[in-house]
């Protein structure tokens, strides 16, 4: 990049809340660049299949990923690849430093830097990650083919993640903290039909076990009689949620519960200029489709934020 340049809009994150935003930003003429380290689409690219992405009945996430980066290619949307380091406020422009070494100014900044994985907590569980622990059936289920396994959770991605393992393996287990799935009524039907999957409800695992250096056992308890048992498993693929990927934002942005950023209806942050979107940002529900909401209005929340500065002559 020219030293010295000033961007308009940097996007921190590909995935399709960022994407969205730099389709707007392009279709809005902001002098736009977005920052992904990994591949464009983010999460998505770990999901099997989307059914509930208006426009499309049925499509695979990475089949998803990439029309939406197709789109914004076709717009013209500068991509780096590179991880960012820090972001500093600024007054007129913010600072974002990469890994490289490189610094990008901007008078506007978007982070779409979504979520991660929340974790049981339980002993075996990080010891034996990528050994029989996964946070990811598209990623991993391939290996379980024909044996058994067991899914911790109770959400839309619990139900999904249980019914795509059900294809590929003998049996899949759910062990859900509660008596009723928080999953969609779609998605239970399916489970509930499936005759691989059975349910273990009112249980949570207590320790992961290995035998040969993989998982063998999962012990597990009963959350209404504090019964314990032990049950064969070759793996345990753990979907309880995930946790907001904050690490980059300044500390003078304004947290709300668990961590996520608050936002106001522009997705706005305290810090003039700064946006947050998508799994980052608080929210009631977080879906593809609400990340790309997101992406669209902090997009043009950022023209605008631009266009004043502009006009008013504080650039």
């Amino acid at each position: 990049m020219a030293e010295n340049r000033i961007f308009d809009l940097v996007i921190i994150g590909g995935g399709p809340g960022g994407l969205s935003a730099g389709i707007y930003a392009q279709r809005a003429s902001l002098d736009t660049v977005l920052v992904e380290k990994g591949a464009p689409g983010g999460q998505i690219n770990l999901t099997d299949e989307v059914e509930n992405y208006p426009g499309f009945e049925h499509l695979s996430g990475p089949e998803l990923a990439m029309k939406m980066n197709q789109h914004a290619e076709s717009l013209g949307l500068p991509v780096i690849s590179d991880e960012v380091a820090a972001i500093e406020p600024g007054d007129p422009a913010h600072t974002v430093k990469l890994v490289s070494g490189e610094s990008l100014q901007s008078y506007a900044v978007i982070i779409a830097t979504g979520g991660y994985p929340r974790k049981l907590g339980i002993p075996g569980e990080n010891e034996l990650y990528g050994k029989g622990v996964s946070f990811c059936a598209t990623c991993d289920g391939f290996f379980f083919r024909g044996k058994t396994v067991l899914v911790v959770g109770g959400g839309d991605t619990a139900a999904e993640e249980a019914l795509y393992l059900a294809k590929i393996t003998k049996k899949v287990y759910i062990a859900h903290r509660r008596d009723a799935l928080r999953a969609s009524p779609i998605l239970q039907k399916r489970v509930f039909d499936n005759e691989k999957i059975e349910m273990l409800w009112n249980t949570v695992p207590t320790a992961i076990h290995a035998e040969n250096g993989s998982v063998s056992r999962i012990s597990l308890k009963d959350t209404q009689t504090d019964a314990a048992s032990d049950l064969a498993v070759d793996g345990v693929f753990i979907f309880i949620g995930y946790l907001p990927n904050a690490q980059l934002v300044p500390d003078a942005i304004v947290r709300a519960a668990g961590g996520y950023i608050a936002t106001n209806n522009r997705c706005e942050t305290n810090i003039p200029g700064i946006y947050a979107i998508g799994d980052l940002a608080e929210k009631f529900a977080r879906q593809i489709v609400t990340a790309a909401a997101d992406g669209c209005t902090a997009a043009l929340a950022a023209s605008h934020h631009v266009e004043m500065k502009k006009a008013t002559g504080t650039l």
